[in-house]
């Protein structure tokens, strides 16, 4: 069962599906700093960071007509920041073994980086299957700070627990789900969420 999402949340998406520029602010702003500090965690380039940041906003405004209300947007962010993170990685590596051993190589199109459907279906329901299984406390702390972008501080706050319990909380969850995530791939499938899992770490 996934945790009901605030009335508000729920709101804005429906708001925003319609185009409100009001409500994709609100969201923006409730969500940047969270999706920010999980893209900075892979790219570790902050002009890197900065621009996917924006091409993570920017693919959901494009995308506001198919986002699920009645679950929150941070799950969604979550895994479209790692898919386009790991996709500009890609990209570098493949311009990096061009220059160094292939200079002479003709230009070739430019692939389409937008987040693969079947990929991200499979990364999400991993990462949900994974937190459902998480003790209770846990999980909240979790989806609080992952998928709702609330500040550890925050949480604590809500759920009368230190600051360091939260941390801690969310670094044994991480630890847990990357491990779900490992055992229950094939190795096909796990070579394709290396990313994701590097990014758990």
């Amino acid at each position: 069962m996934h945790k009901p999402i605030s009335a508000q949340e729920t709101d804005l998406l429906r708001d925003l599906a319609q185009g409100n520029l009001i409500a994709f602010d609100a969201l923006y702003d409730r969500y940047r700093q969270p999706v920010y500090a999980n893209i900075i965690k892979l790219v570790r380039q902050t002009e890197t960071a900065e621009d996917i940041l924006q091409e993570v906003f920017v693919a959901l405004w494009e995308n506001r007509h198919k986002i699920d209300t009645g679950k929150s947007v941070g799950g969604w962010l979550f895994v479209v920041s790692h898919n386009k993170a790991l996709s500009v990685l890609k990209k570098q590596v493949r311009e990096s073994i061009v220059v160094t051993w292939q200079p002479d190589v003709p230009d070739t199109p430019a692939t389409d980086d937008r987040p693969d459907e079947e990929l991200y279906g499979l990364q999400m329901a991993l990462i949900e299957e994974a937190v459902e299984h998480l003790p209770a406390r846990k999980r909240d702390v979790f989806r609080r700070c992952r998928f709702e972008g609330q500040s550890s501080e925050e949480v604590a706050h809500q759920i009368g627990i230190s600051t360091a319990s939260v941390d801690d909380y969310l670094k044994q969850s991480t630890r847990f789900i990357r491990d779900y995530i490992r055992t229950r791939t094939t190795p096909s499938q796990l070579a394709v969420l290396a990313g994701l899992l590097f990014w758990l770490d």
